[in-house]
């Protein structure tokens, strides 16, 4: 008998095909709402840029929008991605989030741009920014501590609040910083699902208790597309499988609506690529996806489970999230 940890969301803000970004980021608060009655611990955002189908571009505005409809659920990002970022910048932004909302913001970091190099570049942003990585989370933590008598350079709002960092990652790489920092780690399975195992284990060998924590704290997040059959389960989850096979093809768009079968879609090495990519996903009736997430939280020991659906029915969506609730409440 699994003993399920606590649940939370990753939302891409998703723009499916025949809406826009002002209803995707609509949706975005409704899910969170329907999230926190549905007793989801927190729901975390992600920046992506240049991509037609993501919403949350504007990391910060988007967390502000969800946490003022919300009451009681940690919100916060999965992630803000540092090297686009100045330090102190970021410690503005969310020094005021948490002085809005005290005590319910999340200060995810990932070290990838989160988008190409062309990208990059309009961000104002170089290439050998993520090299920095480290020693801009370190000095993002120096931001938010209680500023001293003689400091020049102060982050207002920032100082003094106690905003809960983690690493976010989907290599041994930031399983390294977040066991060398104390701090909590979350693992990107939903879409890099190799160095999941490997992750986990050397941030727990290698942890060093900090103020922050005195002990590891894993979360790990898949894919989740439940359903109350199989059958329409598998239908649903054809629209993540497009949307990312258009991202590998080079060419990003709105998430389309679902196919009666991907495999009209897609090569056979393709179709190999979506197999690997999602294997941790739960994908299925409740029965299924209670099968596939007792198998990833055995095989991991995960502290929390967060789970992204790409789905683009959004009555669909909060559904999926509503049979995802009910395997933690059985």
């Amino acid at each position: 008998m699994v003993a399920y940890p606590r649940f939370s969301v990753l939302d891409l803000a998703p723009v499916p095909q025949g809406t826009d970004v002002g209803r995707a980021l609509h949706n975005s608060l409704d899910l969170a709402q329907h999230a926190e009655r549905l007793g989801f611990h927190r729901y975390w955002l992600a920046e992506h840029h240049s991509m037609p189908g993501i919403a949350s571009a504007a990391t910060a505005v988007v967390i502000g929008h969800v946490a003022g409809g919300t009451s009681t659920i940690r919100v916060g990002s999965g992630g803000v991605m540092l090297p686009n970022h100045a330090p102190l910048m970021v410690a503005e932004q969310f020094g005021t989030l948490n002085a809005l909302y005290p005590g319910r913001i999340d200060l995810g970091l990932g070290r990838a741009p989160g988008t190409d190099q062309a990208t990059m570049r309009a961000l104002r942003r170089y290439a050998g920014a993520v090299d920095s990585f480290a020693q801009d989370v370190v000095e993002l933590q120096h931001w938010f501590k209680p500023a001293t008598a003689d400091q020049g350079v102060r982050a207002v709002p920032g100082e003094g609040q106690d905003v809960p960092i983690w690493i976010l990652g989907s290599s041994t790489w930031g399983a390294q910083l977040a066991a060398a920092l104390g701090l909590p780690y979350a693992f990107a399975a939903h879409f890099a699902p190799d160095a999941l195992l490997d992750a986990l284990l050397l941030y727990r060998r290698q942890f060093k208790p900090s103020e922050t924590l005195d002990k590891p704290y894993a979360m790990v997040c898949v894919g989740v597309c439940a359903a109350d059959t199989d059958k329409e389960a598998a239908r649903l989850a054809t629209s993540t499988q497009q949307q990312f096979l258009a991202l590998r093809r080079g060419r990003p768009g709105l998430l389309p609506p679902p196919v009666d079968d991907i495999r009209e879609h897609a090569s056979p090495a393709e179709l190999a690529g979506l197999d690997h990519t999602f294997q941790y996903s739960a994908i299925g009736s409740p029965e299924t996806v209670k099968r596939k997430i007792d198998q990833v939280l055995e095989m991991t020991g995960a502290d929390e489970l967060m789970a992204a659906s790409q789905i683009h029915d959004h009555e669909a969506r909060k559904h999926s999230y509503e049979i995802l609730a009910d395997l933690r409440s059985a």
